[in-house]
């Protein structure tokens, strides 16, 4: 299944976003077709967190109480109606530049991601999105780590890099065909996002809408630093925003080491849920701040949400 075909890249740019929005028009259709998400009706919107509590040597702090945690949004508290730490399946997207670039390190980040998946819970689901100026779904979701590898190492490097597009696509693949209820991109890259056609900010909103956490790792390394300066600020503002981190190692060895990391993490999150005490679904965005009673600790969660009219309808469920 192609998110979006294999060929040159158009001259036009408005014929490449007109593209871009056919391909994702049709993965929400195709997501119809498939079938609903798993979710259940409420009659008030339900604000799901996935939480992240690290020490001052930023190791994951677990086995936290209910009573460690404070939520507030827009400044104001409030009242946490779910709470637990699990290690719940997940549908994961491991979203994979292959612009020409990175030809000399697709066979690391192949085996890094690989390890990544093998220390993942094995119920996890897994999809496999490379990128360069277009965009394809090179793995379905699955479950089979043969597969995964097969795929993975499979991959090709041409082209240059669209990294937005690439992400809102599989965004909107995640949205319609994730089976799981909690849902992790993973975006590996090497440079500077040089042909995308969507911005940074309705990329942000749409993770944040759909709930979506974002990972990063940039390999720089090679890029002019005024480029690498860009291009980590923007994955730095992305991971942020939707609860996830950015690394940027020096080498290209050292993903090995990250992508563990990574799964480690996802594995010993808070699920932390709460209806809040202002539930008008007026369009406007509200911050959302946790806080745990630990000196020293850090806490990571996405940093807001959209108070939009089909979280009244329906909710994601707090869990797996």
């Amino acid at each position: 299944m192609l998110l979006g075909p294999r060929r040159p890249e158009l001259d036009v740019q408005c014929n490449r976003r007109m593209r871009l929005w056919c391909v994702i028009l049709s993965v929400c259709a195709a997501g119809c077709l498939r079938g609903q998400e798993a979710t259940f009706r409420t009659s008030a919107p339900l604000v799901v967190l996935n939480v992240s509590v690290f020490d001052r040597q930023g190791k994951i702090v677990k086995d936290l109480p209910e009573s460690a945690f404070t939520v507030y949004e827009n400044g104001e508290k409030q009242k946490v109606t779910t709470f637990r730490q699990e290690d719940v399946p997940i549908s994961l997207g491991l979203v994979i530049d292959n612009s020409a670039s990175m030809k000399n390190k697709r066979e690391r980040v192949a085996a890094a991601a690989l390890e990544m998946i093998k220390a993942s819970n094995p119920r996890d689901e897994v999809c496999i999105i490379d990128f360069n100026e277009t965009t394809t779904l090179a793995r379905d979701f699955t479950s089979n780590i043969k597969e995964l590898e097969e795929t993975l190492h499979g991959l090709g490097a041409s082209g240059e890099t669209a990294m937005r597009d690439a992400l809102r696509l599989a965004i909107e693949h995640m949205r319609r065909h994730a089976q799981r209820d909690k849902k992790v991109l993973v975006v590996i890259t090497d440079g500077e996002d040089n042909s995308s056609m969507e911005t940074q900010a309705d990329l942000v909103r749409a993770a944040q809408q759909s709930e979506v956490i974002i990972y990063a790792i940039g390999l720089l390394g090679a890029e002019e630093p005024a480029s690498a300066a860009r291009a980590e600020q923007q994955l730095n503002e992305l991971t942020l925003d939707t609860g996830g981190r950015a690394w940027f190692p020096n080498d290209v060895a050292e993903i090995a080491k990250i992508t563990p990391e990574i799964a480690h993490e996802i594995r010993n999150q808070y699920i932390l849920a709460y209806t809040p005490s202002n539930q008008a679904l007026d369009g406007t965005y509200r911050k959302i701040r946790v806080a745990v009673s630990i000196p020293g600790a850090t806490v990571r969660t996405r940093s807001g949400y959209w108070a939009r009219r089909e979280m009244g309808a329906s909710a994601n469920r707090p869990g797996g």
